[in-house]
């Protein structure tokens, strides 16, 4: 069996990190290397899906529980604005292959940041 992703021993409390949010299948922390006042990570519990691209294929239902989850945090640290980013792929940046997304909010306007 291969070892677990980075996220799933935060959330197993095997390493630290900041959970904001824990809904269901999904949970949220806090990115350890920020790129804006608000940069969370919205995860899946499961390490079935590699990228959003499995993960949209593969079970719709729990995309959308991450894009809930997202406007969630959103809501809470950032007026309900944010941006939802998925890296795909290492080209892409992807460099924890069990999908998440970036949801980055309190952005100054028109400032584009670290994506």
């Amino acid at each position: 069996m291969s070892e677990h992703s980075i996220f799933t021993r935060i959330l197993n409390g095997d390493i630290p990190g900041e959970i904001l949010l824990d809904a269901g299948r999904v949970f949220v922390i806090r990115d350890i290397n920020p790129q804006a006042p608000l940069h969370a990570l919205v995860i899946p519990k499961t390490e079935e899906y590699r990228d959003v691209t499995e993960l949209a294929a593969g079970d719709p239902g729990l995309l959308a529980e991450m894009v809930a989850a997202a406007k969630r945090i959103a809501d809470e640290h950032a007026n309900g604005e944010y941006r939802l980013i998925f890296n795909n792929g290492a080209s892409a940046a992807q460099s924890v292959f069990h999908v998440h997304a970036h949801v980055l909010g309190n952005l100054e306007e028109n400032k584009l940041v670290g994506f």
